[in-house]
């Protein structure tokens, strides 16, 4: 679990070099910063450095330690929140026709959103399994390593560029309107399970049906990713789907133990 508020004895801190750096902020934030592609981890550190006007990591490092605001900050740019509704519209019409009426042959399915930011990816699912008139028949867990965001997705108040992508009919069926916001409707909301959830450190449920991790690890390494998708293989019921990003495909599924189902979908076999 990811830490927000916590208290910090004064101390004496000697940071000697980069990799020291990474180190003791990966203890304090409980991220595991070297399972991050070093290239975008690099500048992000380096962004905010150079934002908050710091001339070097024992710096950097003293004020996450005592101050609780740029802690949170810190956190939010290391874990990227971007997501909408319907995003690559076009695999969720796959999960729409095919994936969910496959599965809801059973009498009841677990679904995981891994990552899930702002709450619009399993907002989405919540939506289709309504519209599949199955929404008492799924269970949808939703985890993120930020608790901030995880706090907006409790809200779901989005903006019009976060449902630009939901069909035109469904808007007025699932959102309403407050100001120039759309708000979600209650019984979609009451779908979902949000949680806090470190996906490099802590344990997995089992016994999902379907788990959706889309647009995640691109930020990881390979070793994190190859760690991750077994995790994921464990976590699957047999017949069981991993639905993960456009830009990710598991070159290696084969080796992991997925069959490759549709694009962007894998499968657990039986």
């Amino acid at each position: 679990m990811l830490p927000i508020e916590r208290y910090f004895p004064e101390e004496e801190v000697v940071i000697l070099d980069y990799a020291t750096f990474k180190k003791m902020a990966a203890e304090l934030t409980q991220i595991d910063l070297n399972s991050y592609k070093s290239q975008q981890m690099d500048r992000r550190i380096n962004s905010l450095m150079s934002f908050w006007n710091l001339q070097s990591y024992d710096e950097f490092y003293d004020l996450l330690r005592k101050d609780p605001k740029r802690y949170k900050d810190f956190v939010k740019k290391l874990t990227i929140n971007v997501s909408e509704f319907f995003r690559n519209a076009e695999r969720f019409h796959e999960l729409w026709q095919s994936i969910l009426p496959e599965l809801l042959k059973k009498p009841q399915i677990r679904i995981w959103s891994a990552g899930c930011s702002d709450g619009a990816e399993p907002y989405t699912i919540a939506i289709i399994l309504h519209e599949l008139q199955a929404q008492h028949r799924a269970r949808i867990i939703a985890s993120d390593v930020d608790r901030v965001i995880l706090e907006k997705a409790k809200e779901a108040v989005y903006a019009l560029n976060e449902v630009k992508s939901v069909p035109e009919e469904l808007l007025p069926r699932y959102f309403d309107m407050r100001d120039s916001f759309y708000v979600l409707k209650q019984p979609i909301k009451d779908m979902v399970e949000f949680r806090a959830q470190n996906l490099l450190v802590d344990e997995y449920e089992e016994n999902f049906d379907l788990i959706v991790c889309r647009n995640v690890v691109i930020y990881f390494t390979e070793d994190a990713k190859i760690v991750l998708y077994q995790k994921f293989l464990k976590a699957l019921n047999p017949g069981g789907y991993l639905m993960v990003g456009g830009t990710e495909p598991i070159l290696a599924y084969r080796q992991m133990g997925f069959e490759n189902a549709l694009t962007s979908f894998y499968r657990k076999p039986i």
